[in-house]
């Protein structure tokens, strides 16, 4: 648990504080990702027009297509908004060093992936493809011991998953499936919930398309 900042007359700034800190004039911190493509790749996965889009970020509709280029980098506060429009924290878009310039696009190095999503509901997943991008997402899905979506989500996608380790109970649509490692399993736009019956975290590697981060 984190110690109590309240008083603490010393304590340093926010992460958040700190990469405003960091802006010098329109430019990005070093070790931001690639913005424009992530936001490109986000933007299509939510199925919004750059019109859309620039309207609600109150920016220019030349000026966002520039960022999705990489022709322009948005301050720390564009990026804010951005972020808030879709649902991120502004950290998502400070992940690790990209690799090599030869390995980008194509390769993900274990030390190097991004977290995606949130853990809130037990579930932390990291990002096996290279990039946003694409036709498809693959994700490094960690469902923890006893945690249990209790409602049914339903998404426009095709889905697949492997369990490398650990359990799952996997509920599509009516029907119910005991999931062991080693077992894969595919569902395409069907209501689903998942549940990790076992004392230990559960491993999948869990593929969608289209992309839904």
């Amino acid at each position: 648990m984190a110690a109590d900042s309240r008083g603490a007359g010393m304590a340093g700034p926010s992460p958040e504080r700190a990469l405003d800190d960091e802006v010098a004039g329109a430019g990005l911190p070093s070790g931001v990702g690639d913005v424009g493509a992530d936001l490109r790749a986000l933007r299509k996965a939510r199925g919004m027009t750059l019109s859309e889009l620039a309207l609600q970020a109150g920016r220019s509709v030349g000026w966002l297509s520039q960022v999705e280029r990489g022709l322009t980098s948005p301050s720390v506060s564009d990026l804010r908004k951005l972020a808030e429009i879709f649902g991120k924290s502004l950290s998502f878009f400070f992940g690790p060093q990209p690799g090599p310039e030869d390995e980008r696009g194509y390769v993900v190095r274990g030390g190097s992936r991004r977290m995606l999503g949130s853990a809130a509901e037990g579930l932390s997943e990291e990002l096996l493809s290279p990039d946003l991008g694409g036709d498809f997402e693959i994700l490094r899905s960690v469902f923890d011991a006893g945690a249990e979506r209790k409602d049914f989500v339903t998404r426009p996608t095709e889905e697949a998953g492997y369990l490398v380790s650990g359990e799952l109970i996997l509920w599509i649509g009516a029907r119910e499936f005991h999931i062991r490692p080693g077992d894969s399993f595919r569902f395409r736009r069907e209501p689903f919930r998942w549940k990790n019956p076992g004392t230990v975290p559960a491993v999948a590697v869990w593929v969608v398309s289209p992309p839904v981060y």
